[in-house]
């Protein structure tokens, strides 16, 4: 009953926190796009407070070596709404692809827009593949981190979808690392769901893809480095008062989880 009290008292306060800043961000629609992306961030790092003091759901990162602060390609695990906060909190200059639905929302589409991120109409199948390269290829010149989830959309826990060919193509088309990244956001935050339960989520990006591997090598060794890392965090018990120290990467830096 706690649980679900401070699950929904989080709601309300996500939904005022993310509504009021994007009525106060609306001046920034106009701004030079590195300003925009400063208040993202700051969005971003407000909820992830807000989860911790609320909720008491913290979270820690293993393979700090290698998060990049270069552009490059990230493909993660979706298990929840979870990681696209935190990814947008922890990484230096994040872009997401993203459903081209979510642009039409009032006020948070047109920050989504504002900041750059690509979005893909899913109906439109390869001819929607080909017209987002441009764009991703772009982002990379720029120096961004370009967000994917292979799966394609939020997945239950232990559970996992075919990859999509998506990643496959911005592999072999964009010179960029492929970092994989896997997660166990959906042990406290389940999919399609309010309850968020205390404890620790660990996010675990894992070493750059080897290059020159074709499509089938590419997509085969991808998978099994996220669902086999994945498998590894689910296996692991979160540890007593785990939620009480943990170390996150803000900006390059160690520091307190958020506190």
């Amino acid at each position: 009953m706690i649980t679900a009290i401070r699950s929904y008292a989080f709601s309300l306060l996500a939904l005022i926190w993310t509504g009021g800043l994007c009525i106060l961000y609306l001046p920034l629609l106009a701004a030079p796009r590195h300003v925009h992306a400063a208040g993202v961030r700051f969005w971003a790092r407000g909820l992830l407070v807000l989860l911790a003091a609320v909720c008491g759901l913290r979270h820690r990162i293993e393979g700090c070596q290698n998060v990049p602060r270069q552009a490059a390609i990230i493909a993660a695990k979706h298990q929840s709404a979870w990681e696209t906060i935190a990814l947008g909190a922890i990484l230096d200059r994040p872009l997401f692809i993203l459903k081209k639905e979510l642009l039409s929302v009032p006020l948070i589409g047109w920050h989504f827009r504002k900041a750059g991120n690509i979005p893909v109409d899913r109906a439109m199948g390869a001819k929607a593949l080909r017209g987002m390269l441009p764009a991703a290829a772009a982002a990379i010149a720029a120096g961004h981190q370009l967000i994917v989830f292979p799966e394609g959309t939020r997945v239950g826990l232990g559970e996992s979808l075919p990859y999509q060919p998506g990643i496959a193509a911005l592999y072999a088309r964009i010179e960029a690392p492929v970092i994989p990244v896997a997660l166990d956001a959906g042990r406290f935050w389940p999919r399609r769901s309010a309850i968020k339960r205390p404890g620790t989520i660990t996010l675990s990006f894992l070493p750059a893809m080897p290059k020159g591997l074709d499509r089938r090598a590419f997509m085969a060794e991808l998978e099994a480095r996220m669902e086999g890392e994945t498998r590894r965090l689910l296996a692991q018990p979160d540890p007593p008062g785990s939620n009480k120290d943990r170390t996150a990467v803000v900006d390059g830096r160690a520091a307190r989880d958020l506190k």
